[in-house]
């Protein structure tokens, strides 16, 4: 099966650096779809000199998109991803694409790995995620850390890095990128957000850690950019989490009528109360841990080991229900009120726990994709027809031709989608 691999490159007044990120990919064989987001005609020649660096040197090809004026990055992925779309024959799984800042920060061998990880895992989301060690700016290690601990805490889904830029999927995936919301910054957390609360597969593989000249190129605005993206993580708190909370909430009473109706039911049938608690008790219990693994968590977590984990949660949940409703009565509180206190208290902590616990699944085997990962060394996977070294010569003149071509095509086509 042959697989076609596809580098996006989203770029808004770039410097030099992205002509070794053109070099470095262009010698590893991809072919690029490069988006000048609104950069100005005082950068035409540098994404002309883009244009004239890789086809001359690799078996690559340099696709340049042109935005009139500044949309954004994540404007800038959907307008490549069109366009990849476009072009996109035979089965979609065998195209990749995978996304590279064009500031260098992205390493070649890193791009390929994460590239054919996601080649060996269609319909998953491959992240290229950073360890950050060594040398990495104040703000940015605060910043990513900050940001994961609230996206675990909003979608239920641990990511270590979040705002990687450098991410991989097969073309099968496109409509659904395309159809997520945001045109800047916060569309990466976007489609973070989205495929969490799909139960959607996302893999982490390691990718290095590079801040070059203390991250002076890049173009996110601290304030601006991460008011965004805490933004629209709030907002999916506001519509998932709590509508998964109320769901919950009423799990836990549709588990209730069916306890107390079976407790009825036992009782009438002459059995004693004890037995009629814990048989009652017991069907409840299994009618909630399925509800809840199904409706309320969706989740794919096995049977088994889940099951277990919800059994040893409702033992404890019954020895520290029964042992703080005994302290708070003890401490002088009404039976009544301290029932109430109980109740709410351990609805939020079984909430919790199953959520971050038993229903959760760990999507990031990164262990798994590292062995899908091929380095950079290795020889190409059979079939494929990427990552290999052959050059062809093409005139400059010829390049220029293709350039200017390209971008009146896109100005056209910008034109045309706005009437």
């Amino acid at each position: 099966m042959t697989t076609a691999y596809i580098a996006l490159i989203p770029a808004y007044e770039p410097d030099r650096k992205l002509l070794g990120v053109i070099a470095g990919l262009g010698k590893a064989g991809m072919d690029i779809v490069l988006v000048d987001d609104g950069s100005g005609t005082e950068y035409s020649e540098l994404f002309e000199q883009a244009c004239e660096r890789l086809p001359g040197r690799s078996g690559g090809s340099v696709t340049l998109l042109i935005h009139e004026e500044n949309q954004g990055k994540g404007a800038a992925i959907k307008t490549g991803l069109r366009h990849i779309s476009s072009i996109t024959a035979g089965d979609p799984s065998d195209t990749v694409i995978v996304t590279v800042d064009a500031d260098g920060q992205h390493l070649t061998g890193d791009v390929i790995n994460t590239a054919r990880a996601a080649a060996s895992r269609p319909g998953t989301l491959v992240l290229g995620s950073r360890s950050f060690a060594g040398d990495v700016p104040a703000r940015s290690r605060f910043g990513n850390s900050v940001t994961r601990g609230v996206f675990r805490l909003a979608s239920g889904r641990k990511i270590y890095d979040t705002q990687t830029g450098l991410r991989a999927f097969t073309a099968d995936m496109i409509p659904m990128m395309l159809s997520i919301s945001g045109n800047r910054y916060e569309y990466e957390i976007n489609v973070l957000l989205e495929l969490a609360h799909n139960a959607s597969a996302i893999t982490e593989v390691p990718a290095e850690t590079v801040y070059l000249d203390g991250n002076s190129s890049s173009h996110f605005s601290t304030l601006k950019d991460s008011y965004r993206i805490y933004r629209e993580i709030g907002r999916y708190f506001a519509s998932h989490t709590l509508k998964q909370m109320i769901g919950f909430s009423a799990s836990s009473f549709v588990s209730f009528l069916i306890d107390y109706a079976l407790y009825a039911l036992i009782l009438f049938c002459g059995a004693g109360i004890i037995t009629a608690n814990i048989g009652a008790r017991v069907i409840s219990a299994a009618a909630n841990y399925t509800i809840n693994r199904r409706m309320v968590f969706r989740s794919k977590t096995s049977v088994t080991q889940s099951a277990a984990k919800y059994f040893l949660l409702a033992v404890m949940i019954l020895a520290g229900n029964t042992i703080v409703l005994s302290t708070l009565c003890g401490a002088g509180m009404g039976k009544m009120t301290a029932k109430i206190i109980t109740e709410i208290t351990f609805f939020l902590i079984s909430w919790i726990v199953q959520r971050y616990v038993i229903f959760y699944r760990d999507e990031m085997n990164t262990e798994a994709a590292e062995e899908a990962a091929i380095s950079t060394q290795a020889e190409p996977a059979a079939g494929s027809r990427r990552f290999t070294m052959e050059y062809r010569a093409v005139r400059p003149k010829r390049l220029r031709e293709m350039y200017c071509r390209s971008s009146l095509q896109m100005s056209a086509g910008l034109r045309e989608a706005a009437d």
